[in-house]
């Protein structure tokens, strides 16, 4: 990853660089690895994020749908 400095303008740049690492799930990766997590959480997590995401689509479906 690499951020471009003009002018000397750092907090420009920093601001760039934070936005790419949020949009890469940086953070959140770092989140995850402060501690450890046993596999079966880590499956239980991801079925979990899983089915949210499958009820927010279905609900966005329904809705464009025009189905309440």
């Amino acid at each position: 990853m690499q951020i471009v400095v003009r002018d000397n303008n750092v907090d420009q740049a920093l601001r760039a660089l934070k936005k790419k690492l949020q949009r890469e799930g940086v953070y959140r990766e770092m989140k995850l690895r402060r501690h450890y997590e046993k596999p079966s959480e880590k499956r239980a997590r991801e079925q979990a994020a899983a089915v949210r995401r499958a009820r927010k689509l279905e609900r966005k479906r329904m809705e464009r749908d025009g189905i309440k």
